[in-house]
C-alpha cells in the first residue's frame, strides 16, 4: 500500500457511445453472452469469488490498477493496487489455513471500511471459505445470534470492537487489528505480525457456482434475522446491476456510502466494482454532509452510490444549496464532479431528485431491492427507458418480475399486489431459500419480496411498501410510502414516517412521525400546514390525521425506517 495525495483528472467518455435500448437488451437477453462480456474466455474464473474479483485483473496486466482509495477518520489516505491486495490476501489466507479453515467455513470481520478488511474479504474467498459482516454497531445479541447459527470459525476485529466478544472468544478464533499490546492484552493473534510470517502466494480453490461465498443475515425487523447464502452464481447479477443500472466506466471514481456490513455495501462497494476491475473508494467517516461534500471533491468522485436518507441529510444540511452564503463553501461545491448517482433502499420523493439535479449536478436514479435478491428492479443510467420520477424503475435484464394478488394470480397494470420474481424465467436470479430454512419464500414458481408494488403500463414499478406496512384506512389501501414522500415536500421536513393507528370506524387512520429540519419547532400550524398538502396533493382519504413532531425516526442500520416499532408506539 502507499499513500496518495491526489486524484488523477478525469475525462468521461460521452453517454450516448454506452447507452442501449433497455427493451432490446431485456428481450434479447442471454446468459452464455453475459457470462463471455464479463469473463472472456475465462469463463472459470467466476468459480472462485477471489479470481473473479482480484486474481484475473492481475493475470491479465492490471495488477498496478487501484483497487481501493482509502481516507481515514484524521483525513490520510492509502492506495492499494490489485497487485497489493493480491500479495495481501494470499498471506491472510495461508494464515485461514494455518488455523484450519477449509471451504465452506464462515470468517467474519467486526471492522470499519479499512483496507484490512478488504483483504480479510479477498483471503476468505481465495481458499473457498464464506465470507460473513458483522456490522460494527451491532451489540452482543445480535453478534452471538449470527456466530451461533454461521459456526463463524476466525473472526477480525479493532481494540474499539473487541470487548463485544469476551464471552465470545472460546468459541472462535480471534484475530486482533491494532497494536501487538492491545493484542496481548487480550490473548488474541495479532494480525500485522500473523499475516507477516506467511508466504504471498496461494492457489484458489475451485467451487462450483452453488457454492457460497458470502453469508449474510435479514436486517430482521419483524422476528429473529433470516439467514442468505450468498452462491457464486450471484457475480453475474451483481455486474449487471454495477454495469447497467450503476453504469460503471473504467474511467469513474466511484464511492457507494453503504457499509460493508450490510447487503448493499458489501455487494455493491466491493464485490460489484472488484468484479468490474474499478477503483472502489472507503471514507472511514461517519456520515457528516460537510465531510461527504469534501470527500467527494478531495477524489473527485464521479459515481456515487448512497441512500434516500443520505440524500436527504445532505439536503437539510444546507451546506450543498449554500444557503449562509459562506465563499468557501461556493467555492469547494463548485469543485463537484460527479456524473451520476444512485439511490437504494427507500423511494426517492421528486424535491430530492429535483435537489440533486440542481446542487451536485447530476442525475440520480431509484433502484430496488433486497438481501436476498440484490437489485431486481432498476431506473438504469446505462440503459435507455423511460424513468418516472418516484418509480422503482424497470425489472432488471435476467429477471422477470410480476404483481401477485393474495390467491397469486398474475394482476394487471394499475393495480396493486405483492412483487415477485418468477424464477423459470429469470435466468440471472441466484436465490434459492433461506441458509437454515427460516421461511418458505417461494409459492410455486415464484418468489415473493413481501414487498407492495403496482406496475405501469410503460413497464416501470412503483413501490407502495412492505405488505405488512400497508395501511387500510376505510376500506382504501394507502401506501405509506406515498404519504411520506408528499409530507417531504413541505419546506420544514426533514424526514418522515407513516403508519396506520386502529380506529373503531375507518379501521385504521392515518398518522405521521416528522423530523423537522434543524432550528424549527413543531407548531400547530406546521401539521395543520402538512395535513393540508397532503389532502391536496394525495387525496383527502391519505392524508394523516395527527402529525406527532419527533427528534428521529427508528432506522436498521442500514437506513430502513421501522414502521413497526411506530405501531407498537402508536398503539401503546
Amino acid at each position: 500500500m502507499n499513500t496518495a495525495s491526489q486524484t488523477p483528472t478525469i475525462n468521461h467518455t460521452d453517454a450516448s457511445t454506452t447507452l442501449k435500448n433497455y427493451t432490446d437488451y431485456y428481450n434479447n437477453f442471454d446468459m452464455d453472452t453475459l457470462l463471455s462480456e464479463i469473463f472472456g474466455k475465462n469463463v472459470d474464473d467466476r468459480l472462485n469469488a477471489y479470481m473473479a474479483c482480484c486474481g484475473r485483473h492481475v493475470r491479465d496486466g492490471r495488477a498496478d490498477n487501484a483497487a481501493l482509495v482509502h481516507e481515514d477518520t484524521t483525513g490520510n489516505v492509502t492506495r492499494m493496487s490489485f497487485g497489493e491486495l493480491d500479495k495481501s490476501s494470499a498471506q491472510v489466507a495461508n494464515l485461514l489455513q494455518s488455523y484450519g479453515v477449509k471451504a465452506g467455513d464462515k470468517v467474519a470481520t467486526m471492522l470499519p471500511r479499512t483496507p484490512e478488511l478488504l483483504t480479510v474479504v479477498l483471503a476468505t474467498w481465495r481458499i473457498g471459505a464464506v465470507y460473513q459482516p458483522l456490522f460494527t454497531a451491532f451489540g452482543y445479541d445480535s453478534i452471538k445470534y449470527r456466530m451461533d447459527k454461521a459456526d463463524t470459525k476466525v473472526v477480525f476485529t479493532n481494540v474499539e470492537n473487541r470487548n463485544k466478544f469476551d464471552d465470545l472468544a472460546a468459541q472462535t478464533k480471534m484475530v486482533l487489528v491494532g497494536s501487538t499490546e492491545d493484542a496481548q492484552t487480550w490473548g488474541d493473534d495479532h494480525y500485522s505480525q500473523s499475516m507477516a510470517a506467511q508466504a504471498q502466494t496461494m492457489e484458489p480453490v475451485t467451487l462450483d457456482m452453488d457454492a457460497p461465498f458470502l453469508q449474510m443475515f435479514t436486517s430482521g425487523t419483524v422476528g429473529k434475522s433470516k439467514g442468505v447464502s450468498v452462491p457464486l452464481a450471484a457475480l453475474p447479477a451483481f455486474y449487471l446491476y454495477m454495469r447497467y443500472a450503476i453504469d460503471l466506466r473504467e474511467d469513474d471514481q466511484y464511492w457507494n456510502m453503504a457499509d460493508p456490513g450490510w447487503a448493499y455495501g458489501l455487494y455493491y462497494a466491493i464485490t460489484g466494482p472488484l468484479l468490474l476491475g474499478i477503483t472502489t473508494y472507503f471514507n472511514e467517516a461517519g456520515f457528516d454532509a460537510t465531510n461527504t461534500r469534501d470527500f467527494m471533491v478531495r477524489h473527485q468522485i464521479t459515481n456515487l452510490a448512497s441512500s434516500p436518507t443520505a440524500f436527504r441529510m445532505m439536503k437539510s444540511s444546507g451546506v450543498f444549496d449554500n444557503k449562509d452564503g459562506n465563499e468557501d463553501d461556493l467555492e469547494t461545491n463548485a469543485k463537484l464532479a460527479l456524473r451520476c448517482a444512485n439511490s437504494a433502499g427507500e423511494t426517492l420523493n421528486t424535491e430530492v431528485v429535483n435537489w440533486v439535479e440542481t446542487y451536485l449536478g447530476c442525475q440520480v436514479k431509484d433502484q430496488y431491492g433486497q438481501t436476498e435478491t440484490g437489485m431486481t428492479c432498476c431506473a438504469h443510467h446505462a440503459l435507455k427507458h423511460e424513468s418516472p420520477v418516484g418509480s422503482m424503475g424497470m425489472a432488471l435484464p435476467g429477471h422477470t418480475l410480476v404483481v401477485l394478488d393474495d390467491d397469486m394470480n398474475v394482476l394487471p397494470d394499475g393495480e396493486q399486489g405483492q412483487l415477485a420474481v418468477v424464477v423459470s424465467q429469470s435466468p440471472a436470479f441466484y436465490f434459492r431459500g433461506y441458509s437454515w430454512n427460516e421461511k418458505q419464500a417461494f409459492v410455486d414458481d415464484y418468489y415473493l419480496t413481501g414487498d407492495v408494488v403496482e406496475r405501469h403500463s410503460d413497464g416501470s414499478y412503483w413501490f407502495s411498501g412492505r405488505d405488512d406496512d400497508i395501511i387500510i384506512t376505510a376500506g382504501y389501501r394507502v401506501g405509506p410510502t406515498d404519504v411520506e414522500n408528499t409530507v417531504l415536500e413541505h419546506d420544514a421536513v426533514a424526514e418522515s414516517a407513516a403508519v396506520g393507528v386502529p380506529d373503531e370506524v375507518r379501521g385504521h387512520t392515518i398518522k405521521s412521525y416528522v423530523v423537522l429540519k434543524e432550528g424549527i419547532e413543531g407548531s400547530e400550524q406546521i401539521a395543520k400546514e402538512i395535513q393540508e398538502l397532503v389532502r391536496k396533493r394525495l387525496s383527502t382519504h391519505a392524508y394523516p390525521r395527527e402529525v406527532e413532531f419527533v427528534t428521529e425516526l427508528p432506522k436498521t442500520p442500514s437506513g430502513k425506517i421501522q414502521r413497526f416499532l411506530l405501531r407498537s408506539l402508536s398503539a401503546a
